[in-house]
């Protein structure tokens, strides 16, 4: 089969023009790429993305399945369920036509404040890297391209575009690297996306070590490069290190221009781009494009099957954190005629952040809807928001006229720079926003929205402004906002996590104001511009004061007095919680509100429960005075459904934490060195924190440093660990063995970690590692023995000076765990001699 598919590839290689091989090495528009007809090449389309497989549209597009995010996922600590999770991605990318679906996002948690954590797996690199390669697995068993992303450290979205990351040789190897490793490895993923970064002074999409002699020299990897979305930084550089594929399209950086100059200066090679047209036909090979070229229309297919699967995730991987006097599970029976207050976000189904992630999913199950659903009648639930939590105030839209009389804004474009004569208008445009995205027609022009406001009362007003590019409002021919330069990152305007500072206009009622925006693309190179350089946007928020203003805990404080249980929803909407931006604040937004609500709630009822959905740690200020709490993550379209199912006890929880919890931000690793340090223009973050990351760290630290450890989760039902015992085989793989039982009243299920370190702690080395892990499922009494096979690769160090791997010789402590802090057995083994290894 290889055989055939080289020479097909090959004999269309042959065939094929300079001019032609140069076209295919960049997209041909926003998510396809180039076909060469004549030739019988095709285009093939990429989807977004990590937890669903969107289609060609950002917002509103055609409904998909929205999974749970990928921390979510790693919570189950379940391999099995990311296989399954994988297989049904490929079925939902097959019906947008797609064949390259971009995920799983698979970069280390590295800081709590990281604004894409949710989209990655965990902070340590051995669960990342085994969960991943099972969702890459089942992602290319049903015909479909995984693309593994974003290679490399893509551990934060401050100035991603251009950040440069110091990272030692050695935290690269093990943490940084180590998961792509294991999934190349064990799934051989199709594709790779390079990410925006610099690493060590040079972008990811051009940078020799990673791609040259890492990926395709060590690891001997054969597959698509394709660099991030606007993420190509150089002609030849990128096509010498081994970017395949500039996307999107039309190209910026492979014109037939520029590839032949490189090559007539003997800057790059015909051979090398050879190298990478053939590389693109094989992956064209590989999901069928020639035997199928057609792009089939986008379909919208709710399946029964992925319905079920992303309930069944999302239950396991919700996590137990907190449950005093067993207040949970909220059993139907013993909840018949209680009262129940749900607080906060309860009529907000959180399921993805924001970003790539973001999707049209099929339905949204809200935590309301699901209570009720599981409930029904038998319990009077209230309902209390209790806390603001937009970030944005919403775009103003009523009570607005465009010239022609009609409800909404006039839009006007203009040639960048000349105001005369509009060249396009368009009445009725609904509200004061306009996307980047909503047209590439508006590319390097101006645009201009207008409109005659009457407002409905008189007062204070809230205004919030923000453009892409310079940005003027004026409201009767006054400036009431300027902006004169560029918005900070043109993602994060997209994704509207943008932070505009409020301001106040005072307004009549019934009398009428001419309100006019004027917005030009961003200015210069822009290297926050990435693939939206050139276009323009902005928005116009609005709120009247008294809302604005409004108390809203009080409410909530006198609903919850008057329940037997307050359940209290708190979280991150995609705008807090979204690809292009950091997190603000190791807080709950908005400015605290939501901290405010639950420890007013908590003093006001004695069982109140809190479910968070965040993708990261937060601060608990509140903790010591709530009964229970469930970090749910985002859990997909089925969110409510799962929440309801744990919370009742129809499922009981074994979600384990695939991070570390601190209590406090100064005590996360990286502080200090998150997001970096700008100088001369440059922004510059050291990983002086090294390879200790997460609990690597945190296992140096008094435990009361930590809120919950690494691996933590409670269970409605409890187990032990007895019985550690460990052995190596003549190939040198350890056999870890451990006997689990539950010692409690229900069935339940454990998840057994090995760790990992030397008996003699030293300071050059973590205390314990993450080797080995399973889950085990036991009814209620059961015990089961339960091997775990290591190998020294698992608990290798890398050793700078030799360039090698190394397991020192020495004893070693094998640790069988339920968390980083709770350890059942610990088993001492002496390993004899120094073993040198290439991984």
């Amino acid at each position: 089969m290889v055989l055939m598919m080289d020479s097909k590839v090959n004999k269309i290689l042959q065939s094929l023009t300079l001019e032609e091989k140069i076209s295919v090495l960049a997209g041909k528009d926003f998510w396809e790429t180039v076909s060469v007809q004549s030739k019988g090449v095709p285009s093939i389309k990429t989807s977004d993305g990590p937890n669903g497989a969107r289609g060609a549209i950002f917002t509103g597009g055609t409904r998909a399945a929205c999974f749970p995010a990928a921390v979510c996922s790693a919570a189950t600590w379940n391999p099995r369920l990311s296989r399954r999770v994988g297989e049904a991605l490929a079925e939902e990318t097959h019906t947008k036509g797609a064949c390259v679906l971009l995920g799983p996002t698979m970069c280390n948690h590295r800081h709590p404040l990281g604004g894409r954590n949710f989209e990655s797996f965990s902070e340590d690199p051995h669960l990342t890297g085994k969960l991943a390669a099972q969702v890459v697995a089942g992602i290319q068993s049903k015909g479909v391209a995984a693309t593994v992303k974003h290679f490399a450290a893509n551990e934060q979205e401050t100035e991603r575009l251009s950040v440069n990351e110091i990272v030692s040789e050695r935290a690269l190897r093990e943490i940084y690297l180590k998961p792509f490793e294991i999934a190349i490895k064990e799934a051989n993923p199709w594709a790779v996306m390079t990410a925006y970064n610099k690493v060590n002074g040079f972008h990811a999409d051009s940078h020799q070590f990673l791609l040259k002699e890492v990926l395709r020299g060590e690891w001997d990897w054969k597959g698509v490069v394709m660099s991030d979305w606007g993420g190509t930084n150089s002609t030849a550089d990128s096509l010498n290190a081994g970017l395949d594929l500039e996307m999107p399209g039309p190209t910026r950086f492979r014109t037939y221009k520029a590839v032949k100059e490189a090559i007539m200066n003997r800057e790059v090679s015909e051979s090398t781009i050879d190298d990478r047209v053939r590389n693109i036909l094989k992956l064209i090979e590989k999901v069928g494009g020639f035997e199928n070229p057609e792009i089939p229309p986008e379909r919208s297919v709710d399946d029964p099957k992925h319905r079920d699967l992303i309930r069944e995730v999302a239950g396991q991987g919700i996590v137990l954190l907190k449950n005093d006097h067993d207040v949970l599970p909220l059993k139907k029976e013993e909840l018949k005629g209680k009262k129940v207050a749900l607080l906060g976000l309860a009529k907000e189904a959180l399921i993805h952040g924001g970003g790539s992630a973001s999707l049209h999913s099929h339905y949204r199950i809200s935590p309301w809807d699901g209570l009720r659903s599981t409930y029904g009648d038998d319990v009077q639930f209230k309902f209390a928001m209790g806390a603001h939590i937009y970030r944005l105030l919403p775009p103003l839209s009523a009570h607005c006229t465009d010239a022609e009389g009609k409800a909404g804004w006039t839009l006007q474009f203009f040639e960048h720079g000349k105001h005369g004569k509009p060249v396009q208008t368009t009445h009725g445009h609904k509200e004061a926003a306009f996307s980047a995205l909503g047209g590439f027609e508006s590319k390097f022009r101006d645009l201009q929205l207008s409109t005659t406001f009457i407002p409905p009362e008189s007062g204070s007003h809230y205004l919030g402004c923000s453009g892409l590019g310079p940005t003027i409002v004026t409201i009767n021919d006054q400036v009431v906002f300027h902006q004169k330069g560029n918005c900070e990152d043109a993602m994060a305007f997209l994704f509207g996590g943008i932070p505009e500072e409020e301001f106040n206009y005072s307004f009549t009622k019934g009398v009428s104001y001419q309100i006019r925006i004027q917005t030009s693309p961003p200015e210069g190179g822009n290297d926050q511009g990435g693939i939206l350089a050139g276009l323009p946007g902005f928005r116009l928020g609005f709120m009247n004061a008294s809302k604005h203003d409004e108390d809203l805990v009080s409410e909530a404080v006198d609903v919850a007095r008057d329940c037997d249980y307050a359940i209290v929803f708190t979280g991150h909407t995609p705008v807090w919680e979204t690809e292009g931006q950091d997190q603000l604040s190791f807080n709950l937004p908005k400015d605290g509100s939501q901290d405010r609500l639950v420890d007013a709630v908590a003093s006001a009822n004695s069982k109140t429960i809190v479910v968070n959905s965040t993708g990261v740690a937060i601060a608990m200020p509140w903790l010591s005075k709530v009964s229970a709490v469930l970090q749910a993550w985002f859990p997909g379209q089925e969110a409510g459904n799962a929440i309801a199912d744990v919370i009742s006890g129809a499922v009981n929880p074994s979600g384990r934490l695939p991070i570390s919890w601190p209590k406090r931000i100064e005590d996360s690793p990286a502080y200090g060195n998150f997001p970096g340090i700008k100088k001369d223009g440059q922004l510059t973050v050291k990983y002086d924190e090294g390879v200790f990351v997460g609990y690597r760290h945190y296992d140096r630290l008094s435990q009361d440093r930590v809120q919950f450890p690494f691996g933590f989760g409670l269970s409605y039902t409890t187990f032990s660990l007895t019985g550690g015992r460990v052995s190596q085989s003549s190939s040198g793989v350890f056999t870890a063995n451990i006997t689990a039982t539950n010692t409690g009243k229900q069935a339940g299920a454990t998840v057994i970690q090995l760790y990992i370190g030397r008996a003699q702690q030293s300071s050059d080395h973590p205390i314990k590692t993450l080797a080995a892990f399973q889950k085990v499922f036991l009814e209620a009494g059961d015990e089961k023995q339960v091997g775990l096979k290591v190998a020294p690769k698992d608990f290798a160090y890398f050793d700078e000076a030799s360039g090698e791997w190394k397991v020192d010789r020495g004893r070693y402590e094998f640790w069988f765990g339920q968390s980083t802090q709770q350890v059942g057995d610990v088993v001492s083994v002496d390993i004899e001699g120094t073993r040198v290894m290439k991984l």
